[in-house]
């Protein structure tokens, strides 16, 4: 046996097939990717799920005061209707106090509610209805605002960090509004039932 055919024997032995180590490579990088993968929509959900847990909770402390904070919208409804009568011009003083103290209560009544997220709704005249904060009680004819448009506020409403806890109730300008228009007719359109005639009646948008 030369050299040379041991030399060639040697190089035989030692060829190496890589192609199943190939497929090994190919199969651990495939494994590798749908692990990190896995690995990401696991942190995707945890992160959701702790977002949703902290967003609950902030809705409880929020929303914790809804009801204490509806029952105190009849007292400071009292108030208000206590200043708007109120003797503005008496003489006594006594009366004058009394009228000043009233005031003065409904003033840091309406500043606790805003300092607690509790917000007035008061539309003024001429403001689009909005069905999401307001709620049409009755319907005329306005010479002054347009169809659509609140003519007065009977009843402020109230939110509470921008849900809706009571709506304003309000008188809404009918059909056929404007400038130029009779201030109250008897067979105007109502634009909120489809064309039906409702002037002068209640209407309830929340139905």
């Amino acid at each position: 046996m030369t050299d040379e055919t041991n030399a060639n024997e040697i190089q035989d032995d030692d060829v190496i097939d890589f192609s199943e180590a190939d497929s090994e490579v190919e199969a651990l990088k495939v494994e590798v990717a749908a692990l990190k993968d896995q690995a990401l929509r696991y942190a995707a959900d945890a992160e959701n799920t702790k977002r949703r847990a902290e967003r609950d909770v902030n809705d409880a402390r929020a929303y914790a005061i809804t009801k204490f904070a509806r029952d105190l919208l009849e007292a400071a409804d009292n108030l208000g209707q206590a200043t708007a009568h109120a003797p503005k011009d008496a003489q006594d003083p006594v009366v004058k106090n009394f009228v000043v103290g009233i005031e003065m209560t409904q003033k840091k009544l309406l500043e606790a509610f805003e300092r607690n997220g509790l917000k007035r709704v008061d539309p003024a005249a001429g403001e689009k209805f909005d069905p999401n904060l307001h709620q049409a009680m009755m319907e005329q004819t306005s010479a002054d605002v347009g169809a659509g448009a609140v003519i007065k506020t009977l009843q402020p409403g109230y939110s509470l960090f921008g849900r809706l806890v009571r709506p304003a109730m309000v008188v809404v300008a009918a059909k056929g509004s404007g400038t130029g228009a009779p201030e109250q007719t008897a067979g105007g359109a109502n634009p909120y039932a489809n064309g039906e005639d409702h002037t002068g009646e209640a209407l309830d948008t929340k139905a």
